[in-house]
């Protein structure tokens, strides 16, 4: 039982590491392919699963509905999410963080979110990728928009 409980440890110590540097990694535009492992990794999960926790949290606003642009978005860095409106009145929050090698997407441009560490595009419609490296989507995130104000759900 005890070699068991230390294998428990010794994986959760490896994966926490991995995790770490995989987030710290981000900046290696070397074309080594550091980023396969995580292109290779299962989808997140649904947006029904996602809830805010995975975005920062549950009932903080993030925006009034008028500072999201018709078109485009914005990137709430602290909260991890970026928060888009494809068309007139149609909010879409995905988490910011690039399914490529976990760096923080940064913008959103002529109807994509953009990672700035290796320039991996996503759909601001639905979060899918809209050009590489990266070759999952962004996961979805919960958010609630009532009146004039968007909050995470």
């Amino acid at each position: 039982m005890g070699d068991t409980t230390r294998r428990r440890t010794v994986l959760a110590a490896g994966a926490a590491t991995l995790a770490g540097t995989v987030l710290s990694g981000c900046g290696n535009d070397g074309g080594d392919g550091y980023g396969a492992a995580a292109d290779n990794a299962p989808a997140a999960p649904p947006a029904d699963t996602a809830g805010g926790a995975a975005a920062g949290g549950g009932g903080k606003t993030l925006a009034q509905t008028s500072e999201i642009p018709v078109g485009g978005g914005k990137v709430f860095k602290d909260q991890k999410v970026v928060v888009t409106q494809p068309t007139a009145g149609q909010f879409k929050a995905f988490s910011a963080t690039c399914t490529h090698q976990g760096c923080s997407v940064a913008t959103v441009t002529e109807g994509n979110i953009v990672c700035p560490c290796h320039q991996s595009l996503f759909k601001i419609s639905d979060g899918t990728v809209a050009g590489g490296p990266a070759k999952s989507p962004l996961a979805a995130a919960k958010i609630a928009v009532e009146g004039d104000k968007i909050t995470l759900a």
